[in-house]
């Protein structure tokens, strides 16, 4: 029997030492540089990266045709032989892919699929669409490549194990809202941009009623901010959350401070029963990125004095 997780996405399958990691570009094109760097740490890692010579194809806006990322993407599932799939970067892209993706044949390989920012396109198809679990997690270029000073190895590597990840290491991390002091469903989300877009699309991100909503964002001024919350509460999926966890939110403040992204937060989140947390460090962020599985059991809890974001369940099995 196929394993699954809680909410009934497919578990993937774990990556272990000397795993066969996949490098593939799903949205813009990447440095070289950086893909080597990124290469030599997961290598340092004790995985074996491989990848399709396509990733280094170029377009204007995109790392080649949508249709030969597709291949590639599907290549590492089956051919390839890898045990995990990570997008070497994000920018813009990944939407491209969706129309031409086989669920059968991503639910079949149970490959574990990882990356934030632009890919969070794929997340909401792999969940919504496949019905498998992915990783919102750290990429190649600018994570990886950096090393431990840019992501944090311990959340890549237990978001890819049998093992439930816990209470994630964050410091810093403000309870906007006590609604219900805890809350617990299974974890969805990614970048603010790319969930809006997917509305009204065959693909669109479609999580279960009472599921943690993850939301991360970078560079968008506090109007954009507002105006981008206020269409996701008009499409229900706010009052669909249990809890709402926000990410870091770099870049999103208004220059000089007077107006700010938890001020824009604060004013969404009056009539929210659950807790509302902000900071988590994952995706666009100022710290060592986390690495969240999607799609499994998580907690918040918004305790003033202690709010924390627990990982319940593990989002592979073998």
């Amino acid at each position: 029997m196929t394993p699954t997780t809680s909410s009934g996405l497919i578990k993937f399958r774990p990556l272990r030492q000397g795993g066969r990691v996949a490098l593939v570009a799903p949205a813009s094109a990447f440095d070289r540089a950086e893909f080597d760097a990124g290469v030599a740490e997961l290598k340092r890692l004790g995985f074996e990266p491989v990848w399709d010579d396509t990733v280094f194809e170029r377009l204007a806006m995109t790392a080649g045709d949508a249709r030969v990322r597709v291949r590639a993407f599907e290549r590492a599932l089956d051919e390839l032989d890898a045990d995990a799939v990570v997008a070497v970067r994000g920018g813009y892209g990944s939407v491209q892919m969706l129309p031409w993706l086989d669920a059968d044949r991503i639910r079949k390989s149970r490959t574990a699929f990882v990356g934030y920012s632009d890919v969070t396109s794929l997340h909401s198809y792999l969940g919504a669409v496949a019905g498998v679990a992915s990783v919102h997690g750290t990429m190649v270029e600018r994570r990886l490549a950096k090393g431990p000073t840019a992501y944090d190895p311990v959340t890549f590597l237990k978001s890819l194990s049998t093992e439930p990840i816990g209470r994630l290491p964050v410091d810093g991390l403000e309870a906007l809202s006590q609604g219900r002091l805890t809350a617990s469903g299974p974890l969805a989300g990614g970048t603010i941009t790319q969930i809006l877009a997917s509305i009204g699309t065959p693909f669109e991100f479609n999580p279960p009623d009472g599921h943690v909503l993850f939301l991360e964002e970078i560079n968008e001024r506090p109007y954009r901010l507002h105006r981008m919350l206020t269409q996701l509460r008009l499409s229900g999926r706010l009052r669909r959350a249990a809890a709402i966890v926000f990410g870091e939110m770099p870049g999103c403040d208004e220059p000089g401070g007077k107006l700010t992204a938890r001020d824009v937060v604060r004013d969404f989140i009056d009539d929210f029963s659950g807790p509302v947390v902000f900071g988590l460090p994952s995706g666009h962020s100022t710290k060592p990125t986390l690495s969240l599985p999607l799609g499994v059991q998580t907690t918040v809890a918004g305790h003033e004095d202690a709010p924390s974001v627990t990982i319940e369940e593990a989002a592979a099995a073998d």
